[in-house]
């Protein structure tokens, strides 16, 4: 096989997947698609170019416009999330993590963070960079059922652990964590506060789940590519001290990371100018969405937790699924039957069982953003819990096919864009 035949096996194959989630229903919690202004800077000459350093200070020539783009993406992170610190140049959430861990914390040093079975993330795991770090780590307590923190149990741990960083943030992240509850144990222990908003950075853009650094935290880290629409990139995020802000800084760079790929940075930069006209009106929607799925499966029969609180108010929820097969087993069926959800951990699986989990982890960012409201997912929602019950259905594949059919656009952007149509003008 020549070259070129490697080429276009490999062309095939993407798009044989673009076909895939053309007709399928994307539910993963942790994707989204980008504006078309914002999926054309990955495209630029940008892409190939590197910026070690802080803007006007760099290693490299030929970063002129690169400087104020960097500027500019800077100046509307402070504006959409009303900090004084931004850094865009992490080029993933847990790289961000990472670049914290290494300007805040020592090995040896303790942490405490949300436990895996609780909703964790795993770069905050003993297997993940807090661990890898020789962090010494405690987990909050929470409830099973919210997969929540409980603030005051929590606040005695804090306070008779005295560890030097709290960190708050998860990869379930159904309800805001009780930073303002805990506000006084902070205190008492003299700890960094620490928000990891990966999953709800859009929701928190938006004003629609909690407010971070209003409410206590020193730091944010995030994902720029969940609820925040935008390319697959990092953000951190501040209200510290100078001194506590360079410390975080030099742990991006030269701490994990050279060059940031800066075409991934002004493409979030036109995300975060189109969420500042867009942002609240679609993370509402969102945040809707999310609700009317998880009652309606939960009317169905399927046992979706946090039911005493209003199952979520976040992007994203879970379901215990063990009545059905097991996660594994209903992920499986699902995406056999053109609807595409995650298998995850429940609290009583305690971190054992993650190729085989009780739960599925769903979320409506994605399908927000082209167009579904209400009563769509609601449809989504009574066709996953048949195929739960039944098992994989070409009936079911072919009607979300052709539910996906009728929404074509991208929305809450600059501009309009059918989802998919960015490769498609390569045929």
């Amino acid at each position: 096989m020549s070259g070129i035949d490697d080429a276009l096996y490999i062309r095939k194959l993407a798009m044989e997947h673009q076909k895939f989630f053309r007709e399928s229903i994307p539910l993963i919690a942790s994707e989204n698609i980008m504006s078309p202004l914002a999926m054309e800077m990955l495209t630029t000459d940008l892409g190939f170019r590197y910026a070690e350093g802080l803007p006007h200070h760099r290693y490299y020539q030929g970063n002129f416009y690169v400087d104020q783009i960097e500027d500019k993406v800077i100046e509307l992170s402070n504006r959409v999330f009303g900090v004084r610190q931004s850094d865009p140049r992490p080029v993933s959430g847990t790289n961000a993590n990472t670049s914290v861990i290494y300007g805040l914390l020592n090995p040896g040093d303790k942490i405490a963070a949300p436990d895996l079975s609780g909703g964790g993330h795993i770069s905050a795991a003993k297997f993940g960079a807090v661990g890898l770090r020789g962090l010494n780590i405690i987990n909050y307590p929470y409830d099973a059922e919210t997969m929540s923190i409980i603030p005051d149990e929590a606040s005695k741990l804090v306070i008779r652990e005295k560890p030097k960083v709290c960190l708050f943030g998860q990869s379930v992240f159904l309800f805001p964590a009780p930073l303002k509850e805990m506000a006084d144990a902070f205190q008492e222990a003299g700890c960094t506060v620490w928000y990891d908003g990966a999953h709800v950075l859009g929701l928190i853009a938006g004003k629609q789940f909690q407010d971070p650094i209003r409410e206590g935290a020193n730091v944010i880290t995030g994902s720029t590519h969940k609820t925040l629409p935008g390319p697959q990139h990092g953000i951190i995020l501040g209200n510290t001290t100078d001194e506590k802000w360079k410390d975080i800084q030099r742990g991006v760079f030269p701490g994990t990371l050279s060059n940031h790929h800066l075409n991934a940075m002004a493409a979030l930069g036109i995300t975060l100018a189109e969420t500042l006209d867009f942002g609240e009106q679609y993370a509402r929607q969102v945040v809707k969405n999310a609700r009317a799925m998880a009652e309606e499966l939960n009317s169905q029969g399927v046992h979706v937790l946090g039911e005493s609180r209003g199952f979520t108010q976040s992007h994203t929820f879970v379901a215990d699924v063990r009545a059905f097969g097991g996660g594994k087993l209903v992920a499986e069926n699902l995406e056999k039957s053109g609807i595409v959800a995650n298998k995850n951990l429940l609290p009583w699986d305690n971190n054992r069982n993650s190729q085989n989990p009780s739960g599925i982890r769903i979320g409506t960012q994605e399908i927000t953003r082209i167009g579904f409201g209400e009563s769509e997912s609601r449809e989504v929602a009574r066709n996953m819990a048949y195929v739960m019950k039944n098992g994989p259905s070409d009936k079911v594949k072919s009607a979300m096919a052709d539910l996906k059919h009728k929404f074509s656009e991208i929305k809450y952007c600059f501009g309009r864009m059918k989802p998919y149509e960015y490769v498609e003008i390569y045929r």
